[in-house]
């Protein structure tokens, strides 16, 4: 995984999934988190983006996407407990194929996450986007973005410290 640590202070390199199905957009949250997130993961060393969000999409869902166009490039800076983090997330469309079930549920599991010795069950969950304003969505910036995505690429910078 492309992420290192230099003191307090991690760096991650993660690509992100915006899945919609209709006016729903798909969020997850580790189960013992409280705040919720678009779906996706870190990139590993020499695996182009778009190969490591379908990765991602294949170990957490179990299906196969599509992904679509590059839609942000966000900087986010915040803080994990005594941790400072800074975050370089590239956002990608994405479609499930078609026929897929999980456009029919509401929550759903996902398949068990490592991250070293530690296993986090993901919860899965279609949230309406009139929803996201008052949710815990982080970054912040997508309660409102997540409404009216740009036409061309846009290179965000997100302070939440």
């Amino acid at each position: 995984m492309v992420t290192f640590e230099k003191e307090k202070i991690r760096f991650n390199y993660r690509v992100v999934g915006i899945v919609f199905n209709r006016d729903y957009v798909l969020l997850h949250r580790a189960e013992e988190d409280d705040f919720w997130a678009l779906p996706g993961g870190r990139v590993e060393l020499l695996e182009p983006s778009k190969n490591a969000l379908k990765r991602e999409m294949r170990e957490e869902l179990g299906v196969e996407a599509r992904v679509d166009r590059l839609i942000w490039v966000a900087e986010t800076f915040f803080r994990d407990g005594g941790t400072l983090l800074h975050e370089l997330g590239l956002y990608y469309l994405v479609e499930l194929p078609e026929d897929c079930s999980l456009y029919r549920k509401r929550r759903f599991w996902g398949k068990e996450h490592v991250e070293g010795e530690k296993e986090i069950r993901l919860i899965f969950e279609w949230f309406s986007l009139d929803e996201l304003e008052n949710l815990p969505l982080y970054p912040g910036f997508l309660r409102k973005a997540l409404k009216d995505l740009p036409q061309t690429t846009q290179h965000i910078e997100v302070w939440e410290i």
